[in-house]
């Protein structure tokens, strides 16, 4: 069953996204409010997917996505942004860090289901 950690410090934005991806059939969810507690719960267990904030309180998701790379046991995970910065330079920022996907918001539900099944698809084939 494929485990998505759902990273954003807005409790409303993380039941949205788990909202969205509902349809796709046997993913589970775990949600952090924060970058700290995000990199916290990643080293507790494996996750196949994360979909992550840029703009949090403490660690922003940027210094995330870092961290996450830099990881041998984390480099491949896919990581999906979700931000209101739709600026170019965010954009190039978090994808230069390593983020596979970057949505700004709001999204459509489809928008998004269609990027983390087609990670999860290049993941587990």
């Amino acid at each position: 069953m494929p485990e998505v950690l759902v990273v954003d410090d807005s409790k409303v934005m993380r039941d949205m996204v788990v909202a969205c991806l509902r349809p796709y059939p046997g993913l589970s969810f775990t949600h952090a409010s924060s970058g700290l507690e995000a990199i916290e719960r990643l080293s507790l267990k494996p996750y196949d997917l994360i979909v992550l904030d840029l703009n949090m309180p403490d660690i922003g998701g940027i210094e995330v996505v870092e961290f996450v790379r830099g990881q041998d046991t984390l480099r491949h995970l896919p990581i999906v942004i979700v931000t209101t910065r739709g600026d170019e330079a965010s954009r190039a920022r978090a994808l230069q860090a390593g983020a596979d996907r970057f949505m700004t918001k709001p999204f459509t539900p489809d928008a998004i289901l269609g990027e983390v099944k087609g990670l999860l698809e290049r993941v587990h084939g």
